[in-house]
């Protein structure tokens, strides 16, 4: 029949044409995993690569203590490697300035600081206290940390050859005093507390001869080194 025909050819190009139309609209996810999509050897779903994490570091400390040694049995004294300020830190939280060289200079104690926690920052032998002709370190002291080798300096405690049964408290009173003294700028002072009680106390010419030509000369700097 003529229009049965005519029906048949209609149906199989509109099932032609819903093929066709199939093919056109495959999900998105299906055409990128076509060949023409993909390049040779790649991933579909690639890693997100990862961020490295950073290695720990521990806080810069210096490898071994600078120190503080004589080379004429205890008259002149001068340090061994130039310090370093490796930061404030708890136990350790002063002020440090610094010379020309850029080498810590001098330490301002704070309230709570610990000795041997500044000597630990400044790379520095624990004696810092006797160094600055001190028992023990008070706030807003300023220590001295490094000693010039051409000026003499006598410690806290007694003469380097006290003799047995050497009067030390009379001894370091006087050198409390005189380190007031330096510190208040008080060059009379110090040439008085000199010549009448610490003088005596020593019995090798040489130290007196060195400690009088700077306390005749009221140099600052000779008379910190000596006294404060």
């Amino acid at each position: 029949m003529p229009g049965t025909h005519k029906r048949a050819r209609v149906l199989v190009g509109l099932a032609l044409t819903a093929a066709a139309l199939t093919g056109c609209t495959a999900p998105a996810s299906e055409a990128a995993q076509t060949p023409e999509a993909m390049a040779p050897g790649a991933d579909a779903h690639p890693a997100a690569e990862a961020t490295p994490t950073p290695e720990p570091t521990e806080p810069e400390s210096c490898s071994r203590m600078s120190e503080i040694s004589s080379y004429t049995d205890g008259l002149y004294w001068e340090r061994h490697v130039p310090l370093k300020d490796f930061g404030a830190r708890e136990y350790a939280q002063g002020e440090v300035t610094f010379d020309e060289n850029g080498n810590p200079a001098t330490y301002t104690v704070e309230p709570g600081d610990v000795e041997a926690v500044i000597a630990e920052r400044l790379c520095a032998y624990p004696s810092i206290g006797s160094f600055n002709h001190v028992r023990i370190i008070q706030p807003g002291q300023v220590l001295w940390l490094t000693p010039d080798p051409d000026l003499p300096w006598i410690p806290y405690f007694g003469p380097m050859d006290a003799p047995e049964g050497f009067q030390q408290i009379p001894y370091q009173q006087a050198m409390d005093a005189a380190r007031e003294a330096v510190d208040a700028g008080n060059v009379e002072a110090v040439r008085a507390i000199w010549n009448g009680t610490l003088r005596g106390m020593f019995e090798n010419q040489e130290t007196v001869d060195a400690v009088e030509k700077v306390v005749d000369s009221g140099d600052p700097d000779g008379l910190r080194q000596l006294f404060s």
